[in-house]
Formats: C-alpha cells, structure tokens, sequence
C-alpha cells in the first residue's frame, strides 16, 4: 500500500511539472513584444516565476479537492476528529522548502537585475548580432570600420522632461526636440530625466523598463532597443487630473533611418506640440457650464522640432 501510494504521488508530481513547464513556455506570449534586450531577460524570470506558482497552485487546489472528495465526514458524522500531534519532520520540510524557493527566486532575480544593470553581456551579444548582418556592408578601410565601431559602442544620450501632462525628449548635439521617442535599434539608450512638478513614472511596457522621475533629481535609466516598430510609452504614476493623456509613441529605427530622422527633424521649423491634456483642459475651460471640479492647469505645450500627430493620441 505504501509503494502504491508513493507510485501514485510520483506520477501526479510529474504530471504537474509537465503542466508547470507548458505553462512557463505560454508566459512571454502574454505580454507585448519583445523589443529590448532586458525584456528577453524579464520574460525569463517570468516564465520561471509563472511555472513554479502553477506547481504550487495545481498542487495546493489538487491536495485541498482530493479531500473534499474522498475524505469527507459522513452526512450525520459529527464526532471530533483524530487527535494528532505535530510532526517534527513535516515541519522540517514544509518550512525548509519555502524558505530556499524565496531564496533561490530572490538570487535569480537580481542576477537578472544585475544583468539589465550591467552593460557588457547584452552589448556584447547585440554588437555582435549586428556587426554579423552587416559584414556584407562593413567598409573595407580599417580606420573607417574603427570608426563606425566606435560609434556603435557609444550610448544615445536623451534627456527627458516630464510635467504635467506632456513629455518633452531633447536630443543633445543634434540641436532636436521632439514629444516622441525615437530611438536607434541595437543601441544602448540612456534617458536622463527630470520633472517639473511632480512624481512622474516613464514605462515602456514592450521594453519592460519602467522608471520614476523624482522632482528636484536626475533620474537615469539605460535599456537597449532590439526590435524595429511603434511602441507606447506612458505615466506609470497617478500624477493628476490628466495623467492617463501623459502618453506619447515610441518610434525604434534602424541605425541608418534614426540618422536619416535626427537630420529631417533638426531642419524642421520648431512649432507648439498639440497636447491632449492642454486642448481637453481649453475645451472644458470654454464650457460655459462650469461642473464645479477643481483641477491644475496643464502645462504649456512645448515647442518642439518634431510633434506626434492628433491622430497618434488615443
């Protein structure tokens, strides 16, 4: 009887590591694309996360159903039931597994973290992704190739302006402003942000990145863009009436065509973004039944080289 039982628990245990390991596997296909080097990462942690809560759960609700089906009191049983004592090695157990779970999942996480932090192993894996595809093209001159390669390793520098409810990006040396984030792909990015007013959070969900910008500091954040595409970025933060209009668009291109943008959009005359939280704030402004509701006033929409269109607003 004791072999059969241990038989029987051996094949639900594999049972269920083959439902928590399928279900680990669908975990990336939940979230938006990957389009940074860190999301890759973040999908790893979540699928691992993903499949050790599926083990526990199936295991907990499998356990708890099992004995509401089988081992139930009879319909007129109202006796007490058996009176069982602690068991010093089940404790051992239940509290020892626990304990090295949070562990084990604390010291992959910051290795992630650590990875995300850290420059070398993602660089070195996407500089060599793309010096393959473009070896074709690599120029012959070794101090031109030296030169482009030099480039590459540097990192964008952008800084970031946030206030209540509008993103402002400026280029340095490119003499570019822009209400857009447009980024080179396989390159690393850093924000330098700032904000005017309040706490503000710049989250990129398709990056998996996510930053909050504190009044009076300089908030940092470094990722690097993989894939080419429109992505959204919005306020992480309940920052006010307007905050859930605080959303702009997220251009990656490639390194030759974000060239090609910098110089269109630095010869561009620099004119008054459209800002939705500004416009909806003028209409209600205008209204001449008034609803009573106190608000802060947006700010003044930027002046910028490059705007996001009324139509790119949602």
């Amino acid at each position: 009887m004791k072999s059969r039982t241990i038989l029987t628990l051996t094949v639900v245990a594999i049972a269920l590591v083959i439902v928590s390991w399928w279900m680990a596997q669908q975990a990336p296909g939940w979230l938006p694309p990957q389009a940074s080097a860190e999301s890759k990462l973040i999908d790893t942690l979540f699928s691992v996360l993903t499949g050790i809560a599926t083990f526990i759960f199936l295991g907990v609700a499998g356990t708890v159903g099992y004995s509401i089906l089988f081992h139930r009191a009879g319909k007129y049983d109202y006796s007490d039931g058996p009176p069982i004592e602690g068991n010093l090695t089940l404790e051992i157990v239940w509290t020892t597994i626990p304990i090295l779970l949070v562990l084990g999942l604390a010291t992959y996480s910051y290795q992630i973290y650590t990875q995300i932090e850290i420059r070398g192993p993602m660089d070195h894996n996407h500089s060599m992704m793309a010096m393959a595809e473009a070896a074709p093209m690599a120029s012959s001159d070794p101090e031109t190739a030296a030169r482009e390669t030099a480039e590459d390793d540097q990192s964008e520098e952008i800084q970031v302006l946030s206030r209540q409810w509008v993103w402002e990006f400026r280029y340095p040396g490119h003499n570019v402003t822009s209400t857009e984030l447009h980024l080179p792909q396989n390159r690393r990015i850093k924000l330098t942000m700032t904000s005017d007013d309040v706490i503000h959070g710049l989250y990129i969900p398709a990056f998996r990145v996510k930053q909050d910008i504190i009044p009076g500091q300089v908030n940092n954040l470094e990722f690097t863009p993989i894939q080419v595409g429109n992505y959204r970025l919005r306020d992480s933060n309940y920052s006010g009436t307007y905050f859930a209009a605080m959303q702009t668009n997220v251009v990656v291109h490639s390194p030759e065509d974000y060239k090609t943008w910098l110089i269109e959009a630095a010869n561009k005359v620099p004119t008054v973004a459209y800002n939705q939280a500004f416009d909806e704030y003028t209409q209600a402004s205008e209204n001449p039944i008034s609803t009573g509701w106190k608000t802060v006033i947006p700010a003044t929409p930027p002046t910028v080289n490059y705007s996001g269109s009324k139509e790119n607003t949602p």
